[in-house]
């Protein structure tokens, strides 16, 4: 792995190569985050580009992606480490009963042959550049937002056998938050605060021009505007940038250069995942069919 991006506008380039369509904002905040050492907390709605934008920072530093998927449950046994107790129990099978003094169990079974590693711990300890990503945490219980804590303020985990296990670097952590609750004030001072938004028009066609080659900046600019238009409907879920891409893609295998009410109600399944959803738009676009030529590109607010 090279050296790091040392400016803003180096951060902004180096992001871009590998895809991702960063502004001024972003990039300023992740490039001082490499560079003081500290974890970036990317809040906003699903589908924004919060995940992909960690997928990116990994591709444009060289280093290798570890990812923590948060979910309600999640404990220390998936997140930081667990024993391997069928292995430690074939050792105890095999010594075959010799050693009788637990203490001479204990210290036999519990080394480094039979721990196994879990994202946040695999990630303070690799020799490997790497960078991490700790996904959705606002899915975590309260409690086990904890668990974070140690490895983001020290890049250090406390197990009881072995005592503290200290990484062998400090790793760029990503943190993604969809604001399903909220985080811990000492969550949220360990990290710079980011918060991510669907782009603008301009943006979005300028991210479709660049992830779908071959489509047409005149179509690429009719599908960014009438993506935002769409969400702007009461929808249960509105589309992400990622389902933006792909009705991009579907648009340029059916051969449309050019939207209308009637080719965006047959699509309108790539875009929106819910019978509601579905419904709610294809009333918006059925009113827009009945109005002037000049308009039939948005949807009415």
């Amino acid at each position: 792995m090279g050296e790091h991006p040392s400016t803003v506008d180096e951060m902004i380039t180096a992001l871009r190569e590998v895809g991702y369509l960063a502004d001024r904002r972003i990039g300023s905040v992740v490039s001082l985050a490499l560079h003081l050492q500290k974890p970036v907390l990317l809040e906003g709605p699903a589908g924004v580009g919060k995940t992909e934008l960690a997928k990116a920072l990994a591709a444009a530093i060289g280093a290798r992606l570890i990812r923590l998927q948060c979910y309600e449950g999640l404990d220390e046994s998936k997140a930081l480490y667990e024993w391997n107790y069928k292995k430690q129990l074939l050792r105890i099978q095999a010594d075959g009963g010799k050693e009788t003094n637990w203490a001479g169990v204990e210290t036999d079974i519990f080394t480094e042959e039979f721990l196994l590693t879990r994202p946040l711990l695999e990630a303070i300890r690799s020799k490997d550049p790497v960078t991490l990503l700790v996904d959705e945490v606002d899915r975590l219980e309260v409690e086990t937002e904890a668990l974070l804590l140690e490895v983001l303020s020290d890049f250090q985990v406390s197990i009881p056998e072995l005592g503290t296990v200290r990484g062998t670097q400090r790793p760029p952590v990503v943190l993604t938050s969809n604001n399903m609750r909220e985080l811990s004030e000492a969550l949220k001072r360990r990290c710079l605060y980011l918060p991510v938004d669907y782009p603008s028009v301009q943006r979005e066609q300028e991210i479709i021009q660049v992830r779908v080659p071959g489509i047409d900046p005149a179509l690429a600019a009719q599908i960014a505007r009438v993506v935002r238009s769409i969400r702007q409907l009461d929808l249960k879920k509105s589309p992400s940038i990622s389902e933006t891409l792909d009705w991009a893609q579907t648009l340029l295998y059916l051969g449309v250069d050019q939207l209308d009410p009637q080719i965006v109600t047959e699509t309108l399944h790539v875009l929106l995942k819910y019978q509601r959803d579905l419904d709610v738009g294809a009333r918006a676009f059925q009113e827009a069919a009945a109005a002037p030529p000049s308009v039939n590109t948005t949807v009415p607010s």
